[in-house]
């Protein structure tokens, strides 16, 4: 069996690239290799900022031979049209053989075609890969017509050691690569892939990506131990600054002490989202005036001159986060939001200075609903909640937004809630954010979100398949987790029409928020048929009424009775089915006592009386576990009905009523929910 190692050296792929187009390699190449019937045992892919690597291991010499069918004309059909037929499939009459067909005998030729040799497969089928491989961006360099994400420098492409002749991109693939730029520049041959790895980190580049990054994050936390400080946990800086180096070394400058009484969340967006840089915090959670920082390339002085360059480098960008500091102060919050008049949040939906208005009115509506909030907080946050929006900080730090506006508000002395609230009112803004739970923030991010979900559903700017580009769907999930992890009691429905919903958008959403709803409690591990089967019911609008539904219905259903209760239904429901569709009525009329013909009829009839009385009183009082409790008495009466009555009587009139009476047990259930909905 053999072995392909192929490898494209580039200049350097932006890191945000890296791993899908590793994925996109594997997956192109391995999928011609299996269409090809080129059958191997495994395949591995590799990513630096310079190379894409992939090897295959256990391929075949020569593809697979395979034996080729084809049907020709009917036996005794006119010469003309057999000699035809021979002449297309390259065999003679002798050849074929005769088979009975649906149209009778008819001829076929079958033979045998022989595999290619592997090496001229992949010759055809690496390039015509590559061809389809989708990068975000890509471009054109000297006169090469045809595009790449980064100008192609050498192609790598052997099979047991052999090269593979093909060309992408007018490189012609050889058997040689290079190793770190700067390092180790000398080209080398390699004839496998173990030896291609072994002289790879020789020439200073570490091949796998995961190990880059475990030695950045391992070097990195023992550089802060020096200092008896911690890096401030980022995963995917890590990844990130792997995607940028070959070699990884990492190094510590320090922060000017001039600087370190801007905002922390400052100083960390500079070092972190433009200079990738990782924050270090000292044992009671401070930001430290220090940085770590990761070199592609180790140096004789230890890395000192790269760290006097990065300094200097951060020194000036900081320089220009302290004056916007400064300057922002000189203005207060308050005198900021007639600016948001100049800036549109959407074209049709208007400014921000509008979108505030509705936020104030719509909090204020809010405000009957969240235990402890306060009016007056309310109003301040809502009408300073976008402010900051117009400062220099977050001009330069869009991720800041909110965070700045809690610094500024509490400079002018806003209340402390009013400054949580504005820095807290675009979270949760993904499922690892934090919820907030402080009632003014709350209501805040409610209104915030509300106000954008029935404003865009206005004007049917909804979200479609893949396509949310107003992040719609991710507003929704935020008020969901504000409403279920606040407990908050929220009619949905009285909302939306307090925020401008008619009608029509009201039923939409809602729609929209079970779907949301669903995913949600899906990755939570719930079962979302027993949402749908809850939504089903109709005017529930109230989310955590709904999650007390849903969360003693799972109980039932999972329990002895529940699961026995949830047959029948079917039970009932399939024969009630079929017969309505049979006879072409519905039989939905309450059953007559005086046709009962036996006593397992009027034991059912009297036990769901007795049931839908009691479960009225504890559904009102929202008592949804003592519901279901009283609903597992039917499982007796139903099961010895089934047990003991033939529904399908001969005497029609026993038949109508025995009938309605399937419909009693179908519509005693559906009160607690819709078991028509519930899978199993």
């Amino acid at each position: 069996m053999s072995e392909l190692l192929f490898e494209l050296l580039s200049e350097e792929i932006p890191s945000r690239m890296q791993a899908k187009a590793a994925q996109d390699l594997e997956s192109l190449v391995t999928d011609g290799l299996n269409k090809a019937r080129l059958y191997y045992d495994k395949a591995d892919v590799f990513v630096t900022p310079r190379r894409l690597t992939l090897v295959v291991h256990g391929l075949p010499a020569t593809q697979s031979n395979i034996s080729v069918e084809r049907k020709g004309p009917k036996v005794g059909a006119p010469k003309k049209a057999i000699q035809g037929f021979l002449n297309s499939a390259g065999v003679t009459l002798d050849e074929c053989e005769q088979r009975e067909t649906q149209k009778g005998m008819v001829w076929f030729a079958v033979s045998e075609e022989k595999g290619r040799a592997t090496s001229k497969v992949l010759a055809d089928l690496i390039p015509a890969a590559l061809e389809k491989m989708p990068w975000p961006k890509s471009m054109r360099w000297g006169s090469e017509r045809g595009r790449w994400v980064r100008p192609i420098h050498s192609i790598l492409c052997i099979l047991d050691g052999i090269v593979v002749p093909l060309v992408i991109r007018g490189a012609k693939a050889g058997n040689a690569t290079r190793g770190h730029r700067m390092l180790a520049s000398s080209a080398f041959a390699v004839t496998n892939f173990a030896g291609y790895r072994c002289r790879l980190r020789d020439a200073h580049v570490m091949l796998d990506h995961e190990e880059r990054q475990q030695v950045i994050a391992k070097t990195a936390a023992r550089l802060a131990k020096t200092k008896n400080l911690q890096i401030i946990p980022d995963d995917a800086l890590v990844a990130e600054n792997a995607g940028l180096t070959e070699w990884p070394v990492t190094l510590m400058g320090r922060i000017d002490a001039e600087f370190m009484d801007v905002p922390g969340e400052v100083l960390s967006s500079a070092m972190r989202k433009h200079q990738k840089y990782f924050c270090l915090e000292d044992l009671e959670g401070q930001l430290a005036p220090f940085f770590v920082m990761v070199a592609n390339i180790a140096t004789a002085d230890q890395g000192a001159a790269i760290v006097a360059g990065n300094e200097r480098v951060l020194r000036a960008r900081l320089a220009d986060a302290k004056f916007f500091w400064d300057q922002d102060r000189r203005e207060a919050l308050s005198s900021r939001a007639s600016a948001l008049k100049s800036i549109t949040f959407h074209a049709k939906i208007g400014t921000l200075h509008e979108k505030v208005g509705r936020i104030q009115t719509l909090a204020v509506e809010l405000y009957r609903y969240i235990p402890d909030a306060d009016c007056d907080k309310l109003r301040s946050a809502a009408q300073l909640c976008k402010a900051d929006l117009t400062t220099e900080m977050v001009g330069e730090f869009p991720d800041l937004q909110g965070v700045m506006g809690r610094y500024y508000a509490l400079n002018d002395g806003e209340a402390p809630e009013v400054a949580q609230a504005i820095a807290e009112h675009y979270a949760p803004k993904g499922p690892g954010d934090d919820c907030p739970s402080a009632p003014e923030s709350v209501v805040i991010a409610l209104a915030d979100k509300i106000d954008t979900l029935v404003a865009f559903w206005t004007i049917d700017e909804k979200p479609t398949g893949s396509k949310d580009p107003f992040a719609l769907r991710r507003a929704t999930l935020g008020v969901i987790r504000l409403i279920l992890e606040n407990e908050l009691r929220l009619p949905l429905a009285k909302v939306f029409v307090a925020a401008g919903a008619n009608g029509e958008i009201v039923s939409d959403l809602l729609n929209f928020f079970a779907d949301r709803l669903k995913i949600h409690l899906r990755e939570k591990g719930a079962r979302h048929d027993l949402v749908s089967a809850v939504f089903a019911l109709g005017n529930e609008d109230d989310l955590v009424r709904l999650m007390a539904r849903v969360t003693a219905l799972g109980e039932f259903i999972d329990s002895e009775d529940g699961t026995n209760l949830l047959t029948a239904y079917k039970r009932a429901a399939n024969i009630l089915r079929i017969e309505e569709k049979k006879d072409g009525v519905s039989y939905t009329e309450a059953p007559d006592a005086k046709d009962f013909a036996q006593t397992k009829e009027n034991a059912l009839h009297d036990a769901i009386a007795d049931v839908n009385g009691r479960t009225s009183k504890a559904l009102k009082a929202e008592s949804f576990r003592e519901a279901m409790a009283i609903m597992s008495t039917l499982r007796q009466p139903v099961d010895s009905f089934f047990d003991h009555v033939t529904v399908n009587a001969d005497d029609a009139g026993v038949r109508k009523n025995r009938l309605n009476l399937l419909s009693e047990i179908r519509d005693s259930l559906d009160r607690i929910a819709d078991f028509s909905k519930i899978e199993g």
